[in-house]
Order: C-alpha cells, then structure tokens, then sequence
C-alpha cells in the first residue's frame, strides 16, 4: 500500500472520533451558555437600563442654615499668616460678626412607585430640606412634597404632581434574591447625572448597626454618594433594595454597597402613603440576645431566642411576660435571637392578639399577647415600681466582683438611677470571668437565678445554692444607665 493510499485509510478509520469530539465541543459551549442563561447572566444590561432609567430620578434639597460664612474656611494652625488671608477671602473681615443664614444643598437618587407621582428615596437625603426638586431621566424638573419619613429605616416618601402619568417600578421580593444574584443600580453617584452599575448580590441579612430593623442587601456594585436613595433593580427589573450606605476608607466605591431589603422597605412605604407615619406592633419588653452560658444557667438546650431583661407597663405585662422569661416563638414564627423578634414585631399589626410561646422555670408555656404601637409608646415615660432595699453594711467579693450595698452616696458616685435596686460593683478583677462578660465598676446587680438581691451576702448564698444544684454558671440581671440585661457567669469549670 502506498503512503498516499495508508494516509487516506487511517483518515476514513480516524473520522469517527473527530466527528465525535467537535460533536463533543458543540455540545459543551451549548450547555455552558445555557447554564450561564439559567445563571441569569446578562449578555447585557443595556435594555433593562434602557428601560427602567425613566423611573429613576435625581433629588436636589436645598436647606437654610444659620452660622458664620467662615464656619467652612480651611483649618490652618494658630498664627499661620494665612489666617488673615482666609478671614478676607471667607468673613470680609475677622470672623467676629453674627451668625446669618446662608443656603446648603445636597444631592441624592430616587425612584417612582406610581403613575400618580409616589417616589422613595432615603430619608437621609431630604432631612431638614425646606426646598425638594427632582429631575427626570429627560431633564424635566418638578417640585415635590414630603409624604412621610422613617429614620429608623432611612426612608422617606416624596410626590410629585404630574400632567400624565410617570414611568414607574415596582418592588420585587427580596427574600429569594441569593446570594451570588446579578443586580443593577441606577443614581446620581458625586452628581454626575444618570448613571447605572451592576454587580452581584455580595451577601444577605447584613445589620450596620444603623437601627433595629437593619436588613442590608451587600453587594459589589458601585454605589458612591448620590446614590443614596436609588434603586437596586434584579434582573427582572424589580426594586429589591434601596441603595442606603457604603463602606469605604476614601468615600468611594470599594465593592462594599449595602441596600436596605425591599421586604423591609415596601412595607414602611405603604404606610407612609396610607398614614404619613409608620405604625409598628409593640410588645412592650426590653430584650437581648442569649448566649451558651446563658442557656446552660437557664437549662436550655441551645443558646436561642430572646431573653426578657426588663418589662415596662404595656402589652407584654399585660399578658403576664417577666422578665427573665425566654421568647422562643412569636406569632408562630421561631426567635432565633433578637433581631429575628424585632422585625416580627416590627412587622405584626397593631392591635393584633398573638400567640407567644416562652420558656420559664425548665417548662415552656403559651401567652396572648394583644400588640400596641411602638411610637406610641416611644412617646411615653414610663418609671418602674420598686421596693426599699434592705441596707447592709459589709462588703463582699465574689468571683473577681467587689460587692456593696445600694446606698445614696453610691448612686451619687456612679450615676446610679434613684429608682434601681440591688448590689453594687465597686471594682472588677480584670482576669475574671465577670469582666470579660462586661461587667464594671458601678454596675448594678439586682437578679440572681431569677430571684431579687438586695445585699451582697445575698450574692454569696445564691451562687452558693447554683453550684450545690450541679449548675456551672447563673443567670445575673445587671443594671447600667437605666437599662438592664442578663450575663451568664461561670461559677465553676
């Protein structure tokens, strides 16, 4: 056979595994594009922004504020000769004259929610505004009029009067946003006009300590100041958050943008609307989180729910709540810990009666509860009731604690409220337990394994009974500056 005729064969016997591999190849580059459709990553964002940049706006306030004009001038070291230059070129003169008001503007994003003119933007952005002009996607420029605000949630509503009606968005479900998720913000970032950035959802349920209903949406998509107020669209085209705060050593993007969920968000806006003022649920009780020492003093399998601290005049004593008693379920709803509680109660209507299940003395038990409104309440004063202490001369230290009786000269010293009783700790071993659990100087002991302590022999005897009942650690009711909570001290290893 000739070497011509031997190339030719070993093509035609080879040509099946070719076809196979391309076959093999086209087949992959299929399911690799339509697994990244199924992914949801665009090829391109340009028809959603296209789309939805009609509804977004630029928010323009314009605030009076009386001061010095040369309240703003540069900072420059006593007797530089620039000082002079700066009291000529900032006051006309030495800065020694009246203060006078002067005009202060700022800039932030929105987006509107209805044909008839509702936006959303954050309410830090139109805070102490006397003027509020929004600008649309077509350079058209409008007044609006405040609705109602939420600080506690960082939002506000505007409106604004219209001939037609307005391109508008809706709010999507955050709840089934994942983490991973591609999204797309649309603002007006360090003034710069319309501008859109996507990224991905960079993590969920993330708290900034910001207030108690924090439910961030992180993500990596650019979001600088001017952002603040505007909308984080999934790909469906649906708000899932409201672009609120960055974090950020220079004041610009570093991939670390949080949005407050719209499942927070929709609900303060259609109150806002409703009511011009939220209207939350109140259960009336001072909480805090539950930790393992905690748990173990307590008797309980695993450090979660809420543990009652304090229980003011109002619905939760109302329906027999104490303090010291632990929240395990609200309204049907499992508390994992304090947050998870707040934004239940947060969310439950006022007036509703509900079911809530609580753990007290090893056996768990069911309440009802009839709700009533948090602002109502934040309004209110309410000074709780207590007996006179029983006065005790001695001092007495007890695990790493220096103990005294409650007396006035001591609440004089540590600033302690008149109506607080129970034991004072007048100094804390920086190597005990006590002190890596928080507790200070001038704190107030005033619970112990649930029971009230009046004298620091009282102290003794009940850590005394908690580790001859085989218990390794108690269960201590401390007050400071007017607010109580629970530590769970370790007694023995």
């Amino acid at each position: 056979m000739t070497p011509i005729a031997r190339t030719k064969k070993l093509y035609v016997d080879q040509l099946p595994i070719y076809l196979n591999a391309t076959l093999m190849a086209i087949m992959l580059w299929i399911a690799s594009a339509i697994s990244s459709h199924a992914r949801g990553a665009p090829d391109s964002f340009a028809d959603l922004a296209e789309r939805l940049s009609p509804s977004v706006v630029n928010i323009t306030t314009s605030t009076t504020v009386v001061g010095r004009s040369g309240e703003n001038r540069p900072q420059v070291p006593e007797g530089s000769p620039f000082g002079d230059l700066f009291d000529d070129f900032f006051n006309e003169g030495p800065n020694t004259g009246p203060s006078r008001p002067r005009r202060s503007s700022a800039l932030g994003s929105g987006f509107v929610i209805s044909a008839d003119g509702f936006i959303v933007t954050n309410n830090h952005v139109i805070d102490k505004a006397d003027e509020i002009t929004i600008e649309f996607f077509d350079g058209t420029k409008r007044d609006a009029k405040l609705i109602g605000r939420d600080a506690k949630t960082d939002v506000a509503v505007l409106k604004v009067e219209a001939e037609e009606p307005l391109p508008f968005v809706a709010f999507g479900d955050s709840d089934i946003a994942r983490v991973g998720d591609w999204v797309m913000a649309i603002g007006n970032p360090l003034g710069q006009g319309f501008s859109v950035s996507a990224g991905i959802i960079s993590a969920r349920n993330r708290s900034l300590r910001s207030g108690p209903y924090d439910d961030y949406i992180q993500t990596d998509a650019a979001i600088n100041r001017g952002n603040s107020g505007g909308p984080l669209f999934n790909m469906d085209g649906d708000v899932i958050g409201v672009n609120t705060a960055i974090i950020s050593p220079n004041g610009g993007s570093i991939g670390l943008g949080f949005s407050m969920s719209s499942k927070v968000v929709s609900r303060v806006v259609q109150q806002l609307q409703e009511f011009g003022e939220t209207r939350r649920g109140w259960l009336g009780v001072q909480i805090q989180d539950i930790d393992s020492d905690m748990a173990s003093a307590l008797g309980l399998d695993s450090a979660k729910g809420a543990i009652v601290s304090g229980v003011p005049a109002g619905p939760g004593a109302d329906a027999g709540i104490l303090a010291g008693d632990v929240i395990l379920t609200f309204d049907g709803v499992d508390v994992v810990g304090t947050r998870e509680l707040v934004a239940a109660v947060g969310n439950a209507e006022v007036g509703k009666a509900v079911r809530v299940v609580i753990y007290r003395d090893g056996k768990t038990q069911t309440l009802l509860v009839t709700l009533g409104r948090r602002e109502d309440a934040e309004k209110a004063e309410v000074t709780p009731v207590v007996a006179k202490p029983e006065e005790t001369p001695a001092d007495v230290t007890e695990k790493g604690m220096k103990l005294a009786p409650i007396s006035d000269s001591l609440k004089e010293q540590y600033n302690i409220d008149g109506s607080v009783e129970g034991v004072v700790v007048i100094d804390v071993d920086e190597t005990s337990d006590a002190f890596v659990k928080g507790i200070r100087v001038g704190d107030v002991i005033q619970k112990i394994a649930q029971e009230p302590v009046t004298s620091p022999e009282q102290v003794t005897k009940a850590f005394a009974d908690v580790v001859a009942a085989g218990r390794k650690s108690v269960l201590m009711l401390v007050a400071r500056g007017g607010n109580a909570r629970f530590v769970g001290l370790v007694l023995a290893e």
